[in-house]
Formats: structure tokens, C-alpha cells, sequence
């Protein structure tokens, strides 16, 4: 291997093809793992040559294997893509005509053209690349060339087509992150300049050629350009006639629906809509031939072809494209009514095809057509409002034209809800009956019938789930009635019927997700049905699996309904023992679920449990402790934290401290009993603590705490009171036996169960502290009487230990404790980092994939100092601070999103910091250059690029600092070196050394290019533009590919989640019930 290796890179002689075609051979399986590895490495320096490409005619020409021609088009692309700019004229004209000349000898022959498609796939994409470099400028003629070539022959014309459409795609689909913003503006001009050409050759083919290959390629190629093409070229030519004409034909009937859907998704003006109206209703004729009215499409889809299945799945994206354009011109013409209810009712008929993405492309419509409905009636309901005088400056006058128009915007509003009543009837029939399962219901069946516990989250249905939510709620806002109607016939089927899992389970979610979409009287009397009914078929049905489904539909219904319960203290009460029933009940998922609902319940109705009600003896919560033990004999532990956590909610809506206290000592006597025991134990035998069964039980009882604190608050304290010191005592004790096993039986002894049941103690202990820290109300008491006590515990237990018995909690504790008590902890950080800082970073800094907790927990605790004790960086000696900057660095070059993350967002904060200091200037005398490069080297990688937000205002930071001296007050160069006179200011200097930086990672780039560029970072002080502008800079370094440009644009999508969100909460029951912040009401 080794001397050919030594003559495939031997590049002063003429390349070896046979040796080459075996190397390649060797590389895709032909030999042994270790020769794969050497052909891999072979092919891989030969590729890297720069005179690579040299050889690729040569290769093409005599290569006899498919692998082998490619590879050689592979090195031919990469030339193309990265270093085209740097070859000479020549060099360029010559790949550019060998390409072409290429793809036209095999294109001229259908015998080679069908027997190479592959080859040939790969060529286009090759002259793609070359006309993304030099078209328009330095290939004019391209377009009339390949149009005037394509007469001359079908094949060739074929894959004319097949070019076209890959250069629209490129330029108008690919093009975001690939070109600068400039260039892909360039292009789609001259590509909308040259669409004449391009319109002529598409029909002259479909009215002169019966090829269906040809007339395949054709329409796939005008699907690509119609999206954006002008409106004249679609209306005022023969186009739509012809695409038409070929859409019954079976052979071009998926192809052409897809053009048909490009023009029917088309926004054009409104002097456009009566040829759209047209077009639909042609459209429509033509349909009922194919697809004759009344056909179950469901049915059809499930016994179809593929071909007929792709039919019904275009069809749904005909319809949802041009309903979502053009449906208010069908609304305005009486005359299109008809056509435009079976196009709606086909619509829904492809809804209940069993196919998971027709399905979404259809509910993705109904949501936007039910918003745009419920939009329009409250619109004329304020309209109506506005008309009687109700609201606005002036009262109504029967005359006015205000008056007038608001009647017309009733009457508008009033005629779409009646046109579409029928339409929105079945589409509460469709939501009911195919609604996804929410988050909550944990108890499925699953692909063998049975009952279970779900195991892992379906996000797709959980999105599918929230867009149904919404449309159902849009649709019962819209008709009350009716939706009501058919939920409680559906479920009076499921009652004297024989009712199924999945109606009954698909009826309750969807009664669920409608939580607050009705008036208060209608909920209320529809809730009181639906949970009676339900409650009556628990007790009337037999077998586990069946009573498994209806008890967590019920559980399901009435964690929706808060306010219901609320109300109705007789059917809290109910429900709340029913659910105490089910906490019995072993089948998987049911006690889970009983407990989430219990949690949920006690969240949203906690002040109804400790008031006393009418004709109660005591209030529930005295009750509920009374019987605390029965309730939760069954639970498993993590059932018993949730179980806790809801009472601890009760608790803390008693505003009486005595009997909350009182309440807190009932509740807490169980597992304090269970930690006094043991520890009385433990003193008169130590080797107690060390029994597996011990630990468990005081993990537990720690974790219970933790439950009962996170949902408390504040009154806590008498029960961290109670546990403080026994509990740093324990931790003391297995620090030290932890230790002790680590450092007789070595890192090993660090992954032994023995010592990590050990370490879930200490564990439970630091999260018990930080959550109190977080829930404490008192920051003087914590500063001078917690924090004290745990400095030798918990911090000396830290530095002392060995690495591997380190807890990253207790970084995440000391950054709770800085982020609660803030200047209060300034005292205490130096002894914290002095604790911490080395430690951590003998451990962290080995490599990227070790501890990789305390990497993100350590980054979080330097966060936390920077924000709230910022002072004490100051008391830093230089070495300590430069080893604080590097650790910065370090974590921002991290591979893994989230520490990387960490790291810029302490650094933005660091700088911000210290530029409003005093120690400014010195602060950037040392580091400026340092971080600028270090920013500057993670966002020109391939592995960072989602930060790229966060890089930027660091560098618009960076860049800002240097456009006058009011925070720099001295040069940042080297002045004993270079003088001080070397540079006008900073900011000349800063740009010579970006300069220089950049040209030396981006030989690429031409010193016009690297000044351009820098010289817009120095001046650009827009966020949004100075964005725009390093998104082309990064195009420019060629060192973004397709796969990471999308995280480029994270911040612009969040922005439209953000809009989205904003809209739907005002909207009454389009926020979950659990997430609304309602505690007045529960007062």
C-alpha cells in the first residue's frame, strides 16, 4: 500500500487510473479494515493536492468503476466551490467547457443518458456551482444557450430541464447561508430577467412534444420556477391550459397537480383573483372526473398505489395552498359557493386519511382557516360594539358611514360563519375523533394492545396535539352549541354502546383541550355530565386494563378544569378521593398519573383545601393529614415526593403561621421519625449509615424534603431549622467514607454502586439547601447563619476531596447563594473561589468530555460572581485573573452547545463589567486582542455556529469600544515595541490586526474582500445589520456548509415563536389552565 500510495501522490507524473480505481476500491469494501483505513487516508491527501483537479479529465475519461468517477467529481466541486476565484481566467473557461461538453455528449445519446443518470445528476450539479461563480457576468449567454441547444434534441432538452430546475433551487430554496446577501439578489434578477427565454422552451415542449420523459422533466422543472415567476407568464399564456390538459392523464397527474399547487399558492393583486377563480373552478371540473364526489378517501388512500396515494397527498397541498390565498374571492362570488364547499368537504375527507404528514398538512390549514373565521367574528362583534355607541369618542348615528361600515363588517362576518356552519360542524367532529394524545396522559396502549405505562414523549404528537388544541378552541368559540352537542353524544355512544379505548380516550382529551372556551354556566353543566358519566362507567366496568383507560381519561378531564373545581367544592372533594382511590390502583402509569393530577389540582385550588367548608368538620388538609399514612402506602418513593409536594402547596395557602406550622409538623412526623431513627442508631453503631437499604431510606427522606421545600417556600425554615445540623453531619460522614473507598480501591471505586448510593445522599443534601437558598425570604438570616455553617462542611469537603468525589452541586449551591444574597456574599467569595477554582480546573481542563457537570455548574457559579459581586474580580492578582480569562476562553470553545453557551454569556457580561469600571483601560490593554481573535476563531469554525448571535454582540461590543476613547484611554498595542505614534487611534489598530488575522486564516479571500469586511464590522453599530453583515462575511470564508447555517438564523425564528405566542394568550382558553397565573382566584 505504501508505494502506491507513494505513486498515486507522486503528482510531477501523469496519474495511475488503475491504481487510483483500486485505492477506491480498497476505500468501499474491497480489502481489510486496516487497508480501508490507508486507501481512506491515500485518497484523502490526494484529494487535499492543490494540483488534484489537474487530473480529473483524465480520471472521467479512463475510469471504469462509478465510484471512482466520483470521487474525481467530488475534487472538481470542491475546487469550484472553495478556490475558484483564485485560478486563473483560463484555467476557469477550461473546466467551465470541459463541464459542458461533458453533460452534452452523454445527454445527446438516451442510451448512455438513462444507463448514467446518476453520473450525469452529479455533473449538473457541478455546472450549478460554476454558474452560482460566474453568472451573470462572465456567462451572459448561458440561458439562450441552453435553450437554443435544447431544440435540437429531446434528451438533451431533458436534462435542460433538469438543470433549470436545480439553478431555480439554488438560487430562490439554498441559497440562505451558501451566497451573500448581494449575490443572491443578483441572481434571482437576472433569473426573473431571463424567465422569457426559459417560459418559451417550457411551452414549446408541452405543445409539441408527446415524450413523457421529456414532459416529466419539463413540469417538474416549472414547478421550481412558478413559485415566483411573473403573473403575466402564468395568465396570459396558454400555461395553465396545457398544465390542465395534462393533469387527468395518469402519467402526468402527480406532476402537474404539483405545478397546479404552485399556482394555486401564488399571491398576486387583486386584479389577478378572477383568473384564480377560474383556474379553481376548471381545477374542479376536472377533479370530479378523477375523484368523484362521496368517495372514501380514507379507504381509497389505505388500498391505493403509491402513485394514488402521492395523488391524495398533493391534493391536500393543492387545497391548503389555495384556500390560504384566494378562499375570501370564492367567499365574495355566490356562484362559487358550491364548488368551494365540496373543495373544503374533499378537504376533510383526505383529513381521516391514516397518515401521519397528510394529516399534519391538513391540521395545519384547518388552524389557520378556523383562526381567520374566529378573527373575523370578533372583529364584527367590536364592530357591533362601535356601531351602538358602545366604544369610541362618538356616539353612533344611523347615518354616519362609520355606522355603515360596521353593519357591513357584521354582515360579512355573520355571512362566512353561516357559508361555512356545515364545514365547521364536521371539522368539531374531525378534531373529536382524531385528537392526539396530550402530555399529561402517560397511561397508552401500546403496539401489542396492551394497557401500559408511556415510557418516552412523541414530540410530533405532542405538536400535533397543540395545534388541534387551538383549532378545537377557535371552533368552540365559534359555535358553543354544537361543539357541546356532539361531545356529549359521542360520549353517550361510549356510555350505551360498547365503548372502545380509543373513542373514549380521543372524546376526553378533546372535552380537556377545550378548557375555558365556554361561558362559566355551559362549562359548568357540561362538565357536571361529562364527570358523572364518567365516574358512573369506572364503577360499572370490569377489567384492569378497561378501568386503567377510564381512570386516567378521568384524571386527564379534570386536572383541566381548576376553575370547575374551584367552584364546586362537593366535586373537588370527590375527585381529589378519587384520585386517593386510584394511588392504590397498581396498574403502570395510573399512580403516576394520579399523582401528577393531585400535584395540579393542589396547585390551582391549594386555598380551598385549608378553608373550612360548609358542613365539613375541619378543613380537608387536617383531614388529608389525619390519614396521611393509609393514602400513601402504596406509592413508590418518587411518588411520595410528588404526593408531598402537593400537600406543601395546601400548606402554604394557610395564612395562619401557627397552624401552618402546625400542619408542617403533622406532615414532616413520618420522615422525621425515619431520620431521627437512624441517626439514634447510627451512634450507637456507625456501620448503621453504611447499609444499602439506610442509605436509600435517608436519600428518601432528604428528597421528600427537597418536595416539601420547593412547594412551601419560605415557612420551611422551622422544618431546615429542625434538619440543619444533622444534615451537614451526615454529609461530613459519608465525605469521608466516600474518600476513604476512593482512595484505597482507586477511580473505580468512584463507579461502584456502594459509593454512588453514598453521594446520592450528599447529592440530596446540596439540592435540599440550594432550593431552601432560592425559597428563602431572609437574606440576612442565611448570610449569617447558614451560609457560615456550611463553609467547612461543604466547601473544605470540596478542595479536600479527591477529584472524583467532588459534587458539581456544590457549585451550583455557592452560584444559588451569590445570585440570593448578592453584595451580602461578597465577604465569603474569595474563600468560595479560593475553594473552588483551582480544583475545578485541574479537572475540567484535561479535555472536552470529563466532569461534565462541573464544567457547566463551575461556568454558572464564575456567572453568578460576575453579575452580583463583580467587586471582588478587582482583588484578583493578574495571574489569577488571566487564568479566569482563559477558563472563559476555554469554555466558549467548548464542543458541547450548552458550556459553550455559558462561556459568552459570562464573557458579554465580563466586559460590559468591565468597561463601566475603572480598571477598563488596563483590562483591555491585556485582553482585547486575545478575545477578539479567540471570538473570532469559534464563529469561523464548523462546530460553534450556534452561538453565532452571541458572537456577534461580542464583537459589536468589541468593535464599539474602540470608536472613540471615552473607555479606552490608552493604546491597546504593544507602545513600547511599536511607539506610541504607530497608529491614529485604537480603532485604525484594531482594524490592521482583524486584518491581519483574517487574511492569514482565509487565503481564500482577497485583500479586498478582508477590508470590505472589516471595514463594516468597524462601522456597522445596527445589531440586525451588523448580523446581516457577518452572516455574508462568514459566506465569504466558505466555512459554513448547508447542515449549520440554520442556527444563523435561530434569533429571527425565535422572534416569530415569541409573535405567534403573544397572539394566542389573548385569546380565553388558548393558554393551558395550568399555565395561567390565577391565585387570586383560588383566594
Amino acid at each position: 500500500m505504501a508505494v502506491a500510495a507513494q505513486a498515486l501522490l507522486d503528482f510531477s507524473k501523469p496519474v495511475d487510473v488503475d491504481l487510483l480505481e483500486s485505492t477506491v476500491g480498497l476505500f468501499y469494501g474491497a480489502g481489510t479494515p486496516e487497508q480501508r483505513t490507508a486507501a481512506e487516508q491515500v485518497l484523502k491527501t490526494f484529494q487535499e493536492n492543490p494540483e488534484a483537479w489537474t487530473r480529473v479529465d483524465t480520471i472521467l475519461e479512463k475510469g471504469k468503476t462509478q465510484q471512482t468517477k466520483f470521487f474525481a467529481l467530488q475534487i472538481l466541486e470542491s475546487v469550484i466551490k472553495f478556490k475558484w476565484a483564485a485560478l486563473p481566467a483560463e484555467q476557469r473557461e477550461g473546466i467551465k467547457n470541459y463541464t459542458s461538453n461533458l453533460i452534452i455528449k452523454y445527454s445527446t445519446n438516451e442510451a448512455l443518458y438513462r444507463a448514467e443518470s446518476t453520473f450525469i445528476n452529479k455533473l449538473n450539479l457541478i455546472l450549478v456551482q460554476i454558474l452560482k461563480q460566474d453568472w451573470p457576468h462572465k456567462w451572459q449567454s448561458f440561458i439562450p444557450d441552453i435553450v437554443a441547444a435544447s431544440k435540437t434534441n429531446e434528451t438533451l432538452c431533458e436534462n435542460s430541464m433538469t438543470i433549470l430546475k436545480l439553478l431555480s433551487e439554488e438560487v430562490f430554496d439554498f441559497s440562505r447561508g451558501e451566497l451573500t446577501q448581494a449575490k443572491t439578489r443578483e441572481l434571482k434578477l437576472t433569473l426573473n430577467n431571463e424567465f422569457r427565454s426559459i417560459h418559451e422552451l417550457c411551452m414549446f415542449v408541452l405543445l409539441n412534444t408527446r415524450k413523457t420523459e421529456l414532459l416529466r422533466a419539463t413540469l417538474t422543472a416549472l414547478a421550481a420556477y412558478l413559485s415566483w415567476v411573473p403573473p403575466g407568464y402564468i395568465f396570459e399564456s396558454q400555461l395553465v391550459n396545457a398544465l390542465l390538459g395534462l393533469f387527468p392523464q395518469a402519467p402526468f397527474r402527480n406532476v402537474a397537480l404539483q405545478c397546479l399547487t404552485e399556482v394555486g399558492s401564488l399571491q398576486m393583486p387583486l386584479e389577478f383573483d378572477a383568473h384564480f377563480g377560474t383556474f379553481y373552478r376548471m381545477f374542479s371540473q376536472q377533479l370530479v372526473a378523477i375523484l368523484p364526489p362521496n368517495t372514501n378517501l380514507a379507504q381509497a388512500y389505505e388500498a391505493g398505489t403509491d402513485e394514488q396515494q402521492a395523488f391524495v397527498q398533493n391534493l391536500a397541498l393543492f387545497y391548503t395552498g389555495f384556500f390560504k390565498h384566494h378562499i375570501a374571492f370564492l367567499e365574495a362570488s355566490p356562484g362559487d359557493h358550491e364548488v368551494l364547499r365540496l373543495g373544503l368537504e374533499n378537504l376533510i375527507a383526505i383529513s381521516y386519511v391514516d397518515d401521519t404528514e397528510v394529516f399534519k398538512t391538513c391540521l395545519d390549514y384547518w388552524n389557520v382557516f378556523v383562526a381567520d373565521i374566529y378573527t373575523s367574528s370578533c372583529q364584527a362583534s367590536m364592530a357591533t360594539t362601535m356601531g351602538a355607541g358602545g366604544s369610541g369618542d362618538g356616539g353612533f348615528s344611523f347615518g354616519s358611514p362609520a355606522g355603515a361600515a360596521a353593519n357591513g363588517a357584521v354582515s360579512a362576518a355573520g355571512s362566512r360563519k353561516a357559508l361555512y356552519a356545515g364545514i365547521l360542524s364536521k371539522l368539531r367532529a374531525l378534531m373529536v375523533n382524531r385528537m392526539a394524545k396530550p402530555e399529561e396522559v402517560i397511561v397508552v396502549e401500546d403496539e401489542n394492545g396492551n394497557i401500559v405505562r408511556e415510557t418516552m414523549k412523541d414530540n410530533d404528537v405532542l405538536m400535533q396535539y397543540r395545534t388541534m388544541r387551538e383549532t378545537l378552541i377557535y371552533l368552540s368559540h365559534l359555535d358553543y352549541e354544537d361543539t357541546e352537542l356532539q361531545m356529549l353524544e359521542k360520549l353517550r355512544g361510549q356510555m350505551s354502546g360498547t365503548w372502545t379505548w380509543n373513542g373514549l380516550n380521543t372524546l376526553c382529551w378533546a372535552i380537556g383541550s377545550i378548557s375555558g372556551s365556554m361561558h362559566e354556566e355551559q362549562e359548568n353543566r357540561f362538565l357536571v355530565t361529562v364527570i358523572r358519566d364518567l365516574l358512573n362507567l369506572c364503577e360499572i366496568t370490569r377489567g384492569k386494563d378497561n378501568k386503567a383507560v377510564i381512570a386516567s381519561n378521568i384524571m386527564y378531564v379534570v386536572g383541566q378544569y381548576p376553575k370547575f373545581l374551584r367552584a364546586h367544592w362537593k366535586f373537588l372533594k370527590t375527585v381529589v378521593n378519587k384520585l386517593f382511590e386510584f394511588m392504590h390502583e397498581t396498574h403502570p402509569g395510573v399512580q403516576d398519573m394520579a399523582c401528577d393530577t393531585f400535584l395540579k389540582i393542589s396547585n390551582k385550588c391549594k386555598r380551598k383545601f385549608v378553608v373550612l367548608q360548609l358542613q365539613e368538620q375541619q378543613p380537608f388538609v387536617a383531614e388529608l393529614l389525619d390519614n396521611l399514612a393509609a393514602t400513601i402506602q402504596d406509592l413508590q418513593p418518587h411518588q411520595i415526593h410528588s404526593f408531598f409536594e402537593s400537600v406543601g402547596l395546601m400548606i402554604g395557602a394557610e395564612v395562619d403561621p401557627a397552624k401552618r406550622d402546625e400542619y408542617l409538623a403533622r406532615l414532616m412526623a413520618p420522615p422525621n421519625n425515619i431520620w431521627g431513627t437512624i441517626l439514634a442508631q447510627a451512634q450507637a453503631n456507625p456501620a448503621v449509615l453504611q447499609q444499602q437499604e439506610v442509605i436509600k431510606s435517608l436519600q428518601n427522606v432528604l428528597q421528600t424534603n427537597v418536595s416539601v421545600c420547593s412547594s412551601l417556600g419560605h415557612p420551611y425554615l422551622s422544618q431546615m431549622v429542625t434538619m440543619a445540623d444533622s444534615m451537614l453531619q451526615v454529609y461530613r460522614l459519608y465525605s469521608e467514607s466516600i474518600t476513604a473507598a476512593i482512595t484505597s480501591g482507586g477511580p473505580h471505586a468512584a463507579r461502584s454502586s456502594f459509593v454512588k448510593y453514598m453521594r446520592s445522599v450528599k447529592k440530596a443534601v446540596l439540592r435540599l439547601v440550594e432550593v431552601f437558598v432560592d425559597k428563602c425570604d431572609d437574606g440576612p438570616l442565611l448570610a449569617t447563619k447558614f451560609v457560615p455553617a456550611l463553609m467547612e462542611p461543604v466547601l473544605g469537603d470540596y478542595g479536600a476531596s479527591v477529584p472524583d468525589a467532588r459534587e458539581a452541586e456544590v457549585l451550583s449551591l455557592f452560584a444559588a447563594i451569590v445570585r440570593k444574597l448578592k453584595g451580602l456574599m461578597e465577604p465569603e467569595v474569595p474563600k468560595v473561589l479560593a475553594a473552588v477554582f483551582e480544583p475545578t480546573l485541574g479537572m475540567i481542563t484535561v479535555n472536552f468530555e470529563d466532569f461534565p457537570e462541573h464544567r457547566l455548574k463551575f461556568f454558572g457559579l464564575l456567572h453568578a460572581v460576575t453579575n452580583h459581586c463583580f467587586a471582588c474580580l478587582f482583588g484578583m492578582s493578574p495571574p489569577q485573573l488571566k487564568l479566569l480569562l482563559d477558563s472563559i476562553v476555554w469554555a466558549f470553545r467548548h464542543t458541547e452547545r450548552n458550556v459553550a453557551e455559558t462561556g459568552l454569556l459570562l464573557l458579554e457580561d465580563m466586559l460590559k463589567s468591565f468597561a463601566g469600571s475603572e480598571y477598563a483601560t488596563q483590562f483591555h490593554q491585556a485582553y482585547y486582542t486575545l478575545l477578539t481573535r479567540e471570538v473570532f476563531a469559534v464563529m469561523t469554525d464548523t462546530f460553534h455556529t450556534p452561538g453565532f448571535k452571541l458572537h456577534c454582540k461580542i464583537l459589536l461590543h468589541l468593535f464599539g469600544l474602540v470608536r472613540s476613547d471615552t473607555v479606552i484611554k490608552a493604546p491597546l498595542w504593544d507602545v513600547a515595541a511599536k511607539g506610541p505614534t504607530s497608529y491614529a487611534s485604537n480603532a485604525a489598530f484594531v482594524q490592521e490586526y482583524v486584518c491581519g488575522l483574517l487574511s492569514s486564516s482565509f487565503p481564500n479571500m482577497t485583500p479586498v474582500q478582508i477590508q470590505a469586511a472589516v471595514g463594516g464590522m468597524m462601522a456597522i453599530e445596527d445589531k440586525r445589520a451588523f448580523k446581516h453583515h457577518m452572516r455574508d462575511f462568514l459566506v465569504q470564508t466558505k466555512a459554513f456548509g448547508n447542515a449549520e447555517t440554520d442556527q444563523l438564523y435561530a434569533e429571527e425564528t425565535a422572534a416569530k415563536i415569541a409573535e405567534a405566542n403573544s397572539r394566542l394568550q389573548a385569546i380565553p382558553g388558548m393558554v393551558p389552565p395550568n399555565q395561567v397565573n390565577d391565585d387570586m382566584a383560588d383566594a
